[in-house]
This record gives structure tokens, C-alpha cells and sequence, in this order.
């Protein structure tokens, strides 16, 4: 009965990996890989990219990052697209010069890839993979090709999105420093609108206040003239009555 194969590690190890049901050994002169079937299991997603790198060293294509998910959770990647080179088709541009050479054409819509997922137990998971190019295979050998890190070529894209989030996260903070100190302004617009209404209610009291003691003073005097009045009535009515007397 037939192995499952083991995880493969970050740093591409294929050691423990044997042929099994889902997947078979491809052999060329130099070295063996095994090819890709869905539900392979990867340490990570950077071993999932050093294996398919490996792959299609081996089978003659060059493997390029594609498409990828991330975690609503925590922005963390959690789906990946690893394809052909010469996946899709280049977009038509208008030449900016009729004296430039155009460039080869290197896209032929290819449909080769292979989908990993990264599962809950924090393994990735080969989903699809597809086998077939529609270009022929160019095997290069081992010494002919440069060993480079995927995780030190990251793919445009992720770098692209990185800095347009490191991007996004710089004007979050400088548009959460302006609301704050909009909020402050307003807090003291605020307060003074509160002072200036208060100041106004202190006043139209006041007014108030004086209008009643103007009232009250105006009465007082009609009332003193009043009692003037009689009084100077009287003092003549004295005067008359001691003048007859005479």
C-alpha cells in the first residue's frame, strides 16, 4: 500500500516525499520531483512556492506568484495562485515610439498552475493543479538556472499592495489626527457658544432686572409729585383761610 507523502518544509525538502496514488515521481537525467496533486500538503505557503519553483525548473517552465486571498480576520495571505510564466495574454498598449522594437511575446495563455490554501491547522493545502502547458517545455539544468529565495523575490503585486497599505495606514493616521484636532475645535466652539448663551441670558436678566426698577421708580415719583401736590393744595388752602382771618 502506498505512502501518503509528508509535509514539504520551507526550505523545500523533498526527502521524505514518496510516490503514492495522488501523485508520481517525474525523473529527468539529473534529479527526481514529484508532481503536484490536490490535497498535497506544504509547511508553509513559502514551501508550497520553493516545491512549484522547483517543479517547473525541472519539467522546463518558469513559475510566477499570481492571485491570492487574504484572511478577513487578520489580513494574513490565505489562498495562492502559483502559475506559469506565460499564463494570460499581455494587454495591448499603444507604442510609444514607431522606432522602438517591440517586445516578444511571452504570455500565451497558459492554464498550468497549482491553488494552495492554508488550512485551520495552519498547513497549506494544494486545491487545484492543473498539469498541462500549451507551449513547449524547455528543461534547463540545475547549475544553468540562479537559486534565489522566493521569499527574497517577493511578487510585485504583494509589494505593490504593502506599500499602498503602509500607504493607506499613513493617511488613517494623519486623517485620525485631523478629526482629533477638528474635535478639539469644535469641543471649544462648543464651550464658548455655551459661555457666550449664558452671558447673554445674565444680560437679558439684567435688563429685566432694570426694566422692573425703572417701573418701580417711575411709580415712586408719580406717587411724590402726587403727595406734592396735595401738600402745596393744602399749605394754599392755609394761606387763604389766614389771609381772611386778617
Amino acid at each position: 500500500m502506498d505512502e501518503h507523502p509528508s509535509s514539504i518544509s520551507e526550505d523545500g525538502d523533498m526527502s521524505n516525499i514518496m510516490e503514492n496514488s495522488n501523485g508520481k515521481e517525474i525523473t529527468t537525467e539529473e534529479s527526481s520531483v514529484i508532481e503536484p496533486f490536490v490535497g498535497m500538503e506544504f509547511e508553509s505557503e513559502e514551501a508550497a512556492k520553493v516545491f512549484y519553483d522547483a517543479y517547473a525548473t525541472h519539467l522546463g517552465f518558469i513559475m510566477r506568484v499570481d492571485a491570492f486571498r487574504r484572511s478577513m480576520r487578520d489580513g494574513k495571505v490565505v489562498w495562492r495562485r502559483l502559475v506559469c510564466n506565460k499564463e494570460g495574454f499581455r494587454k495591448l498598449r499603444p507604442r510609444r515610439s514607431e522606432n522602438r522594437k517591440p517586445r516578444a511575446i511571452t504570455r500565451e495563455g497558459c492554464k498550468a498552475m497549482i491553488v494552495v490554501k492554508k488550512e485551520k491547522t495552519g498547513k497549506w493545502v494544494a486545491t487545484r493543479f492543473v498539469k498541462d502547458h500549451n507551449h513547449p517545455l524547455v528543461a534547463i539544468p540545475s547549475n544553468g538556472r540562479r537559486s534565489v529565495l522566493l521569499s527574497q523575490t517577493p511578487d510585485e503585486k504583494d509589494v505593490k499592495i504593502r506599500e499602498l497599505t503602509a500607504e493607506l495606514q499613513r493617511e488613517r493616521k494623519r486623517s485620525a489626527a485631523y478629526q482629533e484636532q477638528l474635535d478639539i475645535v469644535l469641543r471649544d466652539m462648543e464651550d464658548h457658544s455655551h459661555r457666550l448663551s449664558r452671558n447673554i441670558e445674565d444680560i437679558v436678566q439684567s435688563v429685566r432686572e432694570i426694566e422692573s426698577k425703572r417701573m418701580i421708580l417711575y411709580f415712586a415719583m408719580r406717587k411724590f409729585e402726587w403727595n406734592l401736590l396735595i401738600l402745596l393744595m393744602e399749605m394754599f388752602s392755609l394761606f387763604v383761610l389766614f389771609a381772611l382771618l386778617l
